[in-house]
């Protein structure tokens, strides 16, 4: 397993090099990257790194890395890299961060964007906030002391657990103010005073709360600004405008005097006079309709919530939903999302369980650390990305168990009305916020099982991903694909022929015995790879590209095409194709898993010239048709045709070996040689 530092360095390369990186954040689970060019990701080399749980394009220019739980760990690594730095103070006020945008209607994408960048980065205080109230409220379920007793009745220990998770709460408004702030391009610290000025014992003294007092001949209505969220965000969208107004008008050599100073002037007043009353009353708003119909049924709001949730997050748009959470908890002292979203993280880390499972039993190393990793973070942390971005995106098929999970756990959560006491992420460990505890329980225990025993018996992979995957487990084990096979469908409840065969077993599941694929035997013989195109075979490192030239994707050879064919060198299926139809990956049945890469930076051509007549997962045989390309049309752009051959998966053999010279289809390119028979004993 790669450490840190080599996954880190591994990272900043496949994205193209700290030249290609201007800004990295990170939140709970993802490291989120802004690039000069998003293509020159090396997606393929990036996700070969198993501490990668997965990749996403966000917009333009943003890029995800999902790295779970372990995130700043990675985080830290990186901006020790003299090219990369995280986004300083000087840096985002320059402008407003839109490279991330997505969508036609980009003001929609940006405002949701906005949104969910003010909270991520003040996850770990909330995290940690929850946990404290969740140890409360369980001291309060056993009879020890009453949450929502008065503070003067609370025991001195007990007013300090109290101050130690409102600390996060209270002052919520601050940190809001400064991340929005961050997002936007506005000063940071003068974003957080605005808020901090309504949280002082002096601006509270000029009244009760809801009281009207003159100020200056103007009324002005004093309100209670701790845990809201509206305010400091309507007050860092007006300082933006203030401050970029002011620095058109000030000289730039006294900007540091005179626009904090003129800033603070006018949005403290604007924000108490104008800006927090309207905030606080959109929040009361929202969270109104949304009682309206929790008040008219909540059972549908109940379903609906976790069938919702699957769909928001890969997007990042759940996180305006917790706003709301912590309006309804302020406003009404209870909260009716999360007990419902409670059904989708349960299904969600059902499936994951069982994915575990079933990785257990197969021996399946890569997705075995993946699904514990993420199992960890969900059960304990309440965290779903590490499932989502690490098994449910990555298998499409797994939706079909999470979602049946997600509806039957919303129905129980709506039957029993449950609701929270707190602001808490909807772990294992903090079932005591709910209300009834026993219907939540009940509620999120009927999501987990329903979608792992979903997962157990129906599996999570289609018949050509989980061929694949067998046919890898069995190389990197030394094993024969029956064996692995037998193996896998063991994990199914009421399976019977425990006495069958392994082969009658395989092919129960519709998986092919290779022929000599994945055993020790076919290691110890060489493989001869056909020429994928015809043309003039010359040694990699004359590819005028360092990342091929090194072989750092792998050992192999390049053609210089006099054709424009490019066929399958052997039988095997497609491990992947890039949309511009430049590169394709192969999963070969010899073992060998082969790039094959037509041109170099071809992929800023975006699909120019190049027919693509294969998918991704296709079964191909040798000699069939991957990709067709227009050489006069890429060569007029500027594009050297040079085509790279390399074994990505070299580390499973011995050396490999190229041929020189004219090729044609049915001539040799590459020889995979097996290891050292010592090695393979070691």
């Amino acid at each position: 397993m790669a450490s840190v530092k080599d996954t880190s360095t591994h990272i900043i390369e496949s994205l193209g090099g700290a030249e290609n990186i201007t800004s990295l954040t990170h939140c709970a689970t993802r490291l989120r990257f802004q690039l000069v060019d998003v293509g020159k990701v090396d997606q393929e080399k990036l996700e070969s790194d198993t501490a990668i749980l997965g990749s996403v394009t966000q917009g333009t220019r943003g890029y995800q890395v999902v790295m779970g739980g372990g995130v700043a760990n990675y985080y830290s690594e990186i901006i020790k890299n003299p090219g990369v730095s995280p986004p300083d103070e000087e840096s985002s006020s320059a402008k407003k961060n839109y490279d991330a945008v997505r969508g036609k209607y980009d003001w929609v994408d940006y405002c949701f964007e906005f949104l969910s960048d003010t909270f991520r980065p003040i996850l770990w205080a909330l995290l940690g906030a929850s946990l404290i109230i969740t140890l409360l409220v369980l001291a309060d379920t056993v009879g020890i002391q009453d949450f929502r007793a008065p503070m003067e009745e609370q025991p001195e220990g007990f007013r300090l657990a109290h101050a130690m998770f409102q600390s996060v709460f209270y002052f919520l408004p601050v940190m809001v103010g400064a991340t929005a702030a961050q997002k936007l391009g506005a000063n940071v610290w003068v974003s957080a005073a605005i808020p901090a000025a309504l949280l002082t014992p002096e601006f509270m003294s000029l009244g009760e709360q809801g009281d009207t007092v003159n100020v200056f001949g103007l009324p002005l209505v004093v309100n209670s600004y701790g845990s809201q969220v509206f305010p400091p965000i309507l007050a860092a969208i007006g300082l933006f405008w203030v401050e970029k107004g002011l620095k058109k008008i000030i000289p730039s050599a006294v900007h540091m005097v005179f626009v904090p100073f003129f800033s603070l002037m006018i949005m403290i007043p604007a924000t108490a006079f104008l800006l927090g009353p309207f905030g606080i009353g959109v929040g009361n708003g929202i969270s109104w309709v949304l009682f309206q119909i929790n008040g008219f049924s909540p059972f549908i709001l109940a379903i609906v919530i976790p069938l919702l949730y699957p769909f928001l997050v890969p997007m990042g748009l759940h996180w305006p939903l917790n706003v709301i959470m912590i309006q309804n908890i302020t406003t009404y002292g209870y909260d009716f999302i999360q007990g419902p979203m409670g059904a989708w993280n349960f299904a969600c880390f059902g499936v994951t369980g069982a994915v575990m499972v079933i990785s257990m039993k197969e021996k399946n190393n890569s997705m075995r650390q993946v699904s514990v990793g993420a199992f960890a973070a969900g059960m304990l942390g309440g965290i779903s990305e590490p499932s989502l971005y690490g098994i449910l995106l990555r298998f499409r098929r797994t939706y079909y168990r999470l979602l049946p999970g997600c509806a039957v756990g919303g129905a129980v959560m709506g039957l029993f009305d449950v609701r929270a006491n707190a602001f808490v992420f909807t772990s294992i460990l903090t079932t005591p916020a709910m209300s009834p505890q026993l219907g939540y329980i009940i509620g999120i225990a009927v999501a987990f099982f329903t979608s792992f025993f979903l997962t157990l018996l129906f599996g999570y992979r289609t018949a050509e991903e989980k061929q694949a995957d067998l046919e890898r487990i069995a190389r990197e084990n030394h094993e024969s694909i029956e064996d692995v096979a037998s193996r896998s469908e063991s994990h199914l409840i009421g399976s019977s022929g425990h006495g069958a065969h392994a082969s009658e077993k395989t092919a129960a599941v519709g998986v092919v015995p290779a022929t000599g694929i994945a055993t020790k035997e076919a290691e110890q013989a060489t493989i001869v790879l056909d020429t994928p195109l015809e043309g003039e075979a010359v040694d990699l490192s004359e590819v005028p590209d360092p990342i091929f030239a090194g072989a750092k994707l792998g050992p192999g050879a390049a053609v210089k095409p006099t054709g424009n064919i490019v066929y399958a060198p052997a039988d095997g299926t497609v491990l992947t194709v890039q949309k511009s139809g430049h590169a394709i990956g192969l999963n070969l049945d010899n073992g060998v898993q082969l790039l094959i890469h037509v041109g170099l930076d071809t992929v800023e051509l975006a699909g120019e010239g190049f027919d693509v007549h294969v998918e991704k997962k296709q079964r191909v045989s040798a000699g069939d048709k991957l990709i067709s390309f227009d050489t006069d049309l890429i060569k007029s752009k500027g594009y050297n045709l040079i085509t790279p051959v390399v074994v990505t998966n070299a580390k499973k053999f011995g050396s490999v070996s190229g041929a020189t010279g004219t090729v044609t289809l049915s001539d040799g390119l590459l020889q995979v040689h097996p290891k050292p028979e010592e090695e393979l004993e070691s």
